[in-house]
């Protein structure tokens, strides 16, 4: 087993299971073709969101990073928000299941930290390179 965390801190419990999303078809980018295998959405607290995600086909950490932001932001537009920041995400792969853990704040106004997404734009360039949203 291949294990690689990213961690920026935060641990919570899981309370709340909001969401859940079946796999997604097959996208084709050049060499790179991921199977996106879904989203899992779990409020932690208030405005403390978890997003498991897994994917077949990673290139690597960042392209777990680029779903999870995908399925952060368009969970901040459902719920009525601009905003969210990202907090920490926790990625392991297995025999080519890649699996990330990643936590984020929504909020109406611009977050403070370096790690913030406006989640219209975010959403935008999610279907603009394929990548599924909650």
């Amino acid at each position: 087993m291949d294990v690689r965390i990213i961690s920026f801190g935060l641990a919570a419990l899981s309370l709340l299971t909001l969401t859940g999303c079946t796999e997604e078809p097959q996208v084709q980018r050049g060499d790179f073709s991921p199977v996106y295998k879904g989203i899992e959405t779990r409020l932690l607290a208030g405005d403390l969101v978890s997003f498991l995600v897994q994917m077949e086909g990673a290139r690597g950490n960042n392209d777990l990073s680029d779903y999870a932001n995908c399925a952060a932001a368009q969970y901040a537009l459902i719920r009525g928000y601009g905003f969210a920041r990202h907090v920490r995400t926790n990625v392991v792969e297995e025999a080519g299941l890649w699996r990330a853990d990643a936590v984020y704040t929504i909020s109406s106004a611009l977050p403070r930290g370096l790690a913030t997404l406006d989640a219209e734009v975010t959403v935008s360039n999610c279907r603009e390179t394929g990548i599924p949203t909650v």
